[in-house]
């Protein structure tokens, strides 16, 4: 038998041996962003199916390069609910083919996103398969072009649209977006194509458009709701020139603090615009158009309407004009040029006590002929119908 001694002995190597054993590993819980596969640095979609692919891989490429897409009639290149930071690019011609129906062709959002158009690329809607004169009033239906919807802190750059079958760009609820050098070619629509707007804004704060060039039958720039938007160093041709409105009939009818500047408007309906619906209610705020080039030269007399127009009957009855829309804060500075022989150079139709604060200065219009049919003009800071 071991002597207490010989077992207390014992016992204490057994515990130095228990207590020299390393102690297990402990494996650390797993992180969410290791269980993230990372985004592909450049993903490249291209053919018939192309469109697809795009669609459901996008969440998974910082760059996304759509090459010479075709993209079947009746459905969206979807683009929406980009990763944050996501660069777009276009390259070769992409094809929307026909079907009635009201788009839009494609559709993109998100936040920090550049959508960018390739040297030589173009998107091209097939719009004379569409034109048949009505536009959005009949006929077939067409459907819009670029959606743009919640796209904040972005940028548009280099995109030529050919061909729209209705409208363009679609710029609605963003906030601090910049479009730069952007083509909206509709030359071939213009004996039927209709409602052909190259920029639409809705509920935006805060777009800059510059160096973008327009042809086309309908607005070049219609700004319905929003404010702090500039549109500037433009080129339009053949529509309906640098509208606001029309204002009314939204669920806001605010714009505020725009400018339109250094700009030319050429063969166009009318250049300058204000057009609030009649019996609306709504606010036009703080509206500056400068530097402003009026080229009439060649524009057919029986298309030509005015060089400057506001009126607050649109919708309605002309020449009864409603006052539910203030118009105030309206600058003309340098709006120079010509009109074809059967425009009005100026016309203004306010509302009773609706139109206020103008300042026009450096208003000078040939050809056409002077309106006498104006009703409400603003006295005085160099204001004249």
């Amino acid at each position: 038998m071991k002597t207490m001694a010989a077992r207390i002995v014992t016992l204490l190597l057994g515990a130095v041996g228990v207590l020299g054993t390393p102690a297990p590993v402990v494996t650390p819980a797993p992180r969410l962003e290791d269980a993230v596969a990372p985004r592909a640095s450049s993903c490249t979609f291209s053919g018939s199916l192309g469109y697809s692919s795009a669609s459901v891989s996008k969440a998974s490429c910082s760059t996304i390069v759509l090459s010479s897409l075709q993209v079947p009639g009746g459905k969206t290149l979807n683009l929406e609910k980009l990763k944050d930071g996501t660069t777009v690019i276009f390259e070769g011609t992409t094809t929307f083919g026909y079907a009635e129906w009201e788009g839009s062709l494609f559709s993109v959002s998100g936040n920090k996103i550049t959508v960018k158009g390739a040297p030589g690329s173009a998107l091209d809607g097939q719009g004379a398969l569409y034109w048949d004169g009505q536009g959005g009033s009949g006929g077939v239906t067409k459907p819009k072009f670029f959606k743009a919807n919640h796209l904040n802190d972005s940028t548009l750059e280099g995109i030529t649209i050919k061909n729209a079958p209705k409208n363009s760009f679609s710029l609605n609820y963003v906030y601090n977006l910049t479009v730069r050098d952007v083509t909206v070619d509709d030359r071939d629509g213009e004996a039927l194509g209709k409602n052909t707007d190259a920029f639409n804004i809705n509920n935006a704060d805060g777009v800059t458009i510059t160096g973008a060039k327009v042809w086309n039958q309908d607005d070049c720039v219609a700004v319905n709701s929003g404010r702090n938007i500039y549109f500037g160093s433009g080129f339009c041709s053949g529509g309906h020139g640098l509208s606001i409105g029309s204002i009314g009939g939204q669920t806001v009818n605010v714009v505020s603090n725009v400018t339109f500047a250094d700009s030319t408007v050429q063969r166009s309906q009318q250049s300058v615009r204000i057009k609030t619906i009649s019996g609306a209610s709504g606010v036009v705020e703080d509206v500056t158009y400068r530097n402003i080039f009026i080229d009439g030269a060649g524009v057919a007399a029986g298309y030509s309407d005015y060089g400057v127009v506001v009126t607050q009957s649109y919708g309605g009855d002309k020449g009864k004009p409603t006052n539910g829309v203030a118009v105030t804060g309206f600058v003309l500075r340098n709006v120079t040029g010509s009109v074809g022989s059967d425009a009005a150079r100026v016309y203004i139709e306010c509302g009773v006590g609706s139109c206020s604060g103008w300042s026009w200065s450096g208003v000078s219009i040939t050809g056409g002929k002077k309106s006498s049919s104006c009703q409400n003009v603003p006295s005085g800071n160099g204001v004249s119908c």
